[in-house]
């Protein structure tokens, strides 16, 4: 990270607002767990300014208003606290307005995009104060969500792969094949990542970890060259089969889907639907299908791939 450069106290940042814009990602995509990430073209939008007074003000509009905290526990919040507190600025008042669309604990990125949301508006406020590159916008995002394969291609956009290295995280960002269509299916009910990841095993068949080698590799020809390999591709059994009877639904819709030729996997940790078109009118033909099957109601999103990744502008100058 880049040092902070003098500043005459909380006066440098008095007056100063931003608007951040941040779209919701899938991870795992199948067989790269923990590995590969996908941003979508759903977003959350906040707008954030310095006050005169200190303490927080935070008002949640759209998805999780009237349940997530509006104070200083927000997760947004949090992400701004934390990215000032990495460059020893003091946090100064602030006014949080978010309009949120990403559905929350239902394996679209909600967490990552809040924390991304944070980290960007702290950028965008400290402009010309200090200069927070891409590297360090990861490591500060991958401090807080603990994994990078949301928050890479939240930063970033597109099909991202991420890893770590001694010295902190990385990535690769890929453009997507243009036949790629995605769609998630979207349930009432919620799943916990924490509990998602308590259902992994320590360890696994050495079968099993080659076999999900050999898929993630294809997945990436698959997404970027070959969208008629992507129902092959999307294989896994590293992640999906532990966590099938903690979502009987997801499971049991992913195995008619692929039954009928469709990339289905999880989205995420879950419970929500990924499906991987190769075509835009493939997704009609899903839809009708989870319509026709579903024992309880889902929302069909039918969603772009996000190229741009998460954005801050300025808005006082």
């Amino acid at each position: 990270m880049t040092t902070a450069l003098p500043v005459a106290g909380r006066n440098a940042l008095a007056g100063r607002s931003v608007v951040v814009k941040v779209p919701a990602t899938t991870a795992n995509l199948g067989p790269g767990f923990d590995t590969l990430g996908l941003a979508l073209a759903h977003y959350d939008h906040l707008q954030v300014a310095v006050t005169d007074t200190a303490g927080v003000f935070v008002e949640v509009h759209g998805i999780g208003a009237g349940e997530v905290p509006t104070d200083e526990s927000n997760l947004v919040v949090r992400a701004i606290a934390h990215t000032f507190a990495a460059y020893d600025i003091p946090l100064p008042g602030l006014k949080l307005i978010a309009e949120n669309r990403i559905p929350h604990g239902r394996g679209m990125g909600s967490s990552g995009a809040a924390i991304v949301s944070g980290i960007m508006a702290a950028k965008g406020l400290l402009e010309g104060i200090v200069d927070i590159d891409s590297d360090a916008l990861l490591v500060l995002a991958t401090e807080m969500e603990g994994h990078p394969d949301n928050v890479a291609p939240a930063l970033f956009g597109g099909l991202t792969i991420a890893w770590m290295q001694p010295d902190g995280p990385r990535h690769k960002k890929l453009m997507v094949h243009r036949g790629v269509s995605p769609m998630v299916f979207v349930p009432e009910h919620v799943m916990s990542t924490a509990l998602a990841r308590s259902l992994q095993p320590e360890s696994v068949p050495h079968e099993d970890a080659v076999f999900n080698l050999s898929r993630s590799a294809l997945l990436i020809a698959a997404l970027i060259q070959s969208p008629e390999l992507l129902l092959v591709a999307t294989e896994d059994k590293l992640h999906q089969n532990y966590r099938a009877a903690a979502m009987p639904e997801t499971n049991r819709l992913i195995t008619l889907l692929r039954d009928h030729g469709f990339a289905a996997v999880v989205s995420g940790a879950g419970p929500s639907i990924l499906v991987l078109a190769s075509d835009p009118g493939q997704r009609l033909i899903a839809a009708d299908l989870v319509a026709e099957h579903s024992e309880t109601p889902w929302q069909a999103l039918m969603l772009a791939v996000d190229f741009k990744g998460a954005t801050v502008i300025r808005t006082d100058v």
